[in-house]
């Protein structure tokens, strides 16, 4: 390192005509240039993030029908650029996924068709239910309808075709027995129904439903089963991931998974399918999860991401 004091005054070199030209013009462009560059970050500068929208920011809601009470108007779960699943556009291609969201929003309103019995192969049961409520009185069928379109738009984007067994376009239902039917007439490669528990205060978490080895009456349910459970698997398996939450601590013995044979969704059903509980409404820690369109979103994805794995083998 050098010192130079402050008498120390070098030799300046001679300056040509010529620099002092281009030292002029320069001098005129520069600040033309910076204010053009001010002016363009000021409108939001190019799509990798300009002042009030940082790189990769994403909506964390859906503009759906029964959206939870920190959605905001307008907002779309195809607004967001996080949200996919593995294999890229295009990689389910062919394949057809039903999805059941559980409880028609106006099954309230039909009590008497609800409440009537249909067939569900072992014995008969009721067409349908409302579902379950937080405390705060988010319902479990607004629940189901937005964690559904969550999941059709990520579905769709990698290619497949998604079909819903209820859009809150018709007025209760359907019944469970034609809930089955849906998905086997589709004929679907996965179904997914979406619920959300309605169990005592304190018990928490996730679980998946598979079905059980059913051959009774109209229901056949033994060829189902093996795929079934690797479809549940793997649900469980990223739902816990992508949401960051457990799996339940009453039903299931820690490990995400129930068997059930009381069930006319997964008893008629002819192709691979599963239920999944999200949560427990009625615990106050589930329901705050339950009722973030931005956990919804993630719950969307880890369920997207379980049914990609499981129909690319």
């Amino acid at each position: 390192m050098s010192y130079v004091g402050p008498d120390f005054d070098p030799p300046r070199p001679r300056r040509s005509p010529l620099r002092r030209t281009l030292t002029v013009v320069l001098a005129a462009l520069v600040p033309g240039a910076l204010l053009g560059w001010l002016a363009f970050e000021t409108l939001g500068g190019a799509d990798d993030g300009g002042p009030g929208r940082a790189a990769g920011a994403t909506s964390s809601t859906a503009g759906s029908a029964g959206g939870g009470p920190d959605d905001k108007p307008g907002a779309s779960a195809s607004q967001s650029p996080t949200a996919s699943a593995p294999g890229g556009a295009g990689a389910l291609a062919g394949k057809v996924v039903v999805i059941d969201p559980g409880h028609n929003p106006a099954n309230f309103a039909h009590t008497a068709e609800i409440n009537s019995k249909v067939d569900i192969g072992t014995h008969k049961k009721e067409c349908d239910t409302t579902g379950t409520t937080t405390n705060s009185g988010y319902t479990e069928a607004a629940f189901t309808l937005d964690v559904a379109h969550r999941l059709r738009t990520l579905l769709e984007r990698q290619g497949a075709t998604v079909k819903l067994t209820q859009d809150a376009d018709r007025p209760y239902g359907p019944c469970i027995d034609e809930r089955a039917r849906i998905g086997n007439s589709a004929p679907a490669d996965a179904v997914v129904s979406v619920h959300a528990d309605g169990a005592a205060s304190g018990q928490r978490g996730f679980h998946v439903i598979l079905p059980g080895a059913v051959h009774e009456g109209g229901a056949d349910t033994r060829a189902i089963v093996a795929p079934s459970r690797e479809l549940g698997e793997l649900i469980a398996d990223d739902f816990a991931e992508s949401t960051d939450t457990s799996p339940s601590n009453y039903v299931g013995d820690g490990t995400g998974l129930v068997t059930r044979e009381d069930l006319g969704g997964l008893n008629l059903s002819t192709v691979p399918k599963v239920f999944i509980e999200c949560g427990n409404m009625r615990d106050s820690k589930d329901a705050a999860l339950l009722t973030s369109g931005a956990w919804r979103q993630k719950a969307a994805q880890g369920i997207s991401e379980g049914i990609v794995s499981f129909l690319r083998g």
